[in-house]
């Protein structure tokens, strides 16, 4: 079922842990809770029916992250980061098999360590002619044309290389490598593109991905996201609505099982 995913993640949330502040940004968005704080990309749209009113400071945690399940998009947004103040600390993601990218900032146009693309790089250009398909047009996406079968699923195709998302149905099944934005949690197409990329080894990539078991049990190889290393940075930055440092206020991680 495709609400078993968001389900179990919601499930995994402590009942006793209660929000103690959240922002939906320009560009990125934050929930803090006495576990710590989360963060999501900030995702706009889907349904227009009235948005959940409340004042969400003092809820418990595991009632905001059920908004993740919201049609409302910008209310799926902070139900995702609600996810991500409980699944994205240490103590959870060291349960299992993890890369932590160094905490620095970078100069522009230069690749991190653990940028996931990177990471399965030689594994990629191992397999001879591998066909690469990637949901999101990421920065620097282009360089895997260099050494592998590229096509981008995008909804507003703005390169030669972009492909409409609903091509997803037709595409997605014969990949050997998904790299799947973690936006797609928000939006709901995450659990279809799973089900259609089960013949690929799927990283899902972005500080939206929920790095947690249920990930993995839907098919999700390897979970490329972040946790928060400077949080009042981090949502100094999501309430500025300017770019978020990678390196200085979150620290990318990459897991598996």
């Amino acid at each position: 079922m495709p609400w078993s995913l968001y389900d179990e993640l919601i499930e995994g949330v402590s009942e006793d842990v209660l929000v103690t502040d959240y922002c939906l940004g320009t560009n990125w968005s934050y929930v803090e809770a006495e576990s710590g704080l989360g963060i999501s990309f900030t995702c706009r749209g889907g349904a227009r029916k009235p948005g959940d009113s409340r004042n969400f400071c003092g809820l418990p945690l595991r009632e905001l992250a059920g908004l993740s399940k919201s049609w409302r998009f910008e209310e799926a947004t902070l139900g995702i980061a609600a996810l991500n103040a409980w699944y994205a600390r240490k103590p959870m993601i060291d349960k299992f098999n993890v890369a932590y990218d160094e905490p620095v900032e970078l100069p522009d146009g230069l690749i991190r360590e653990k940028d996931a693309f990177e990471m399965l790089r030689p594994r990629i250009e191992a397999k001879k002619d591998a066909h690469v398909v990637v949901v999101g047009h990421f920065p620097h996406v282009d360089r895997i044309a260099e050494y592998a079968k590229l096509t981008v699923l995008e909804r507003n195709c703005r390169d030669e290389l972009d492909m409409p998302d609903p091509a997803c149905e037709y595409i997605m099944p014969q990949a050997d490598y998904a790299f799947i934005t973690g936006v797609t949690l928000e939006n709901k197409t995450a659990p279809r593109l799973l089900e259609l990329a089960n013949n690929a080894f799927v990283t899902m990539v972005g500080p939206s991905v929920v790095m947690a078991q249920p990930l993995f049990d839907a098919g999700v190889d390897m979970a490329a996201g972040s946790i928060v290393f400077d949080a009042e940075l981090a949502k100094h930055s999501v309430k500025a609505g300017g770019r978020m440092p990678f390196g200085s206020a979150l620290q990318m991680v990459a897991i598996t099982e």
